[in-house]
């Protein structure tokens, strides 16, 4: 096997930082992206043991927010996303039925107490498992001339952000 082979046969092991608290307790209805959660609070709940690596996040306004798709179906290759209603690639989407469930959110930052942030423009299921907390930094996270794909010329209004059960929910 070639040593650029080999990362297929690697294993990766991630344990949960914290929880990830909302309103939402289905996946049905819920925001599927943080501009259409608007207003809408929760909390991040991070481990005790891991208190010392919050300090100083109180300074940033907005934060990263990685985790695991715990309630995702089954990984496909092409899926349907919410604002579309043709197949796509899931590399080109967010969708959260992918070969690895991670999901990002970049959320406003309250305010930090002991081991709890306190969040808004939360869009994430209530108990949604934390991978890591990064603060959003504009000047290495924004970019100029971007452009958004399929997208750009989606048939389902871009304002039109509910999820609906399409990607349904893994049993764990």
């Amino acid at each position: 096997m070639s040593e650029s082979e080999q990362w297929t046969r690697m294993s990766i092991l991630y344990h949960p930082i914290g929880v990830i608290h909302s309103p939402f307790t289905s996946i049905e209805n819920m925001p599927i992206q943080p501009t259409a959660a608007v207003g809408i609070c929760g909390t991040v709940e991070v481990s005790a043991d891991l208190v010392d690596g919050l300090q100083d996040l109180d300074g940033f306004s907005h934060i990263i927010l990685l985790y695991h798709f715990h309630r995702a179906a089954k990984a496909r290759l092409t899926v349907t996303p919410f604002l579309d209603t043709e197949s796509r690639g899931v590399f080109a989407t967010r969708a959260p039925s992918r070969p690895n469930p991670i999901g990002l959110s970049v959320v406003r930052l309250l305010s930090v107490e002991g081991n709890t942030l306190y969040i808004e423009n939360v869009d994430v299921v209530d108990g949604t498992p934390l991978l890591d907390v990064k603060p959003y930094v504009p000047k290495f996270d924004h970019y100029e001339g971007v452009q958004v794909g399929w997208l750009a010329s989606a048939r389902k209004n871009i304002e039109e952000t509910r999820a609906d059960n399409r990607f349904g929910a893994r049993a764990e």
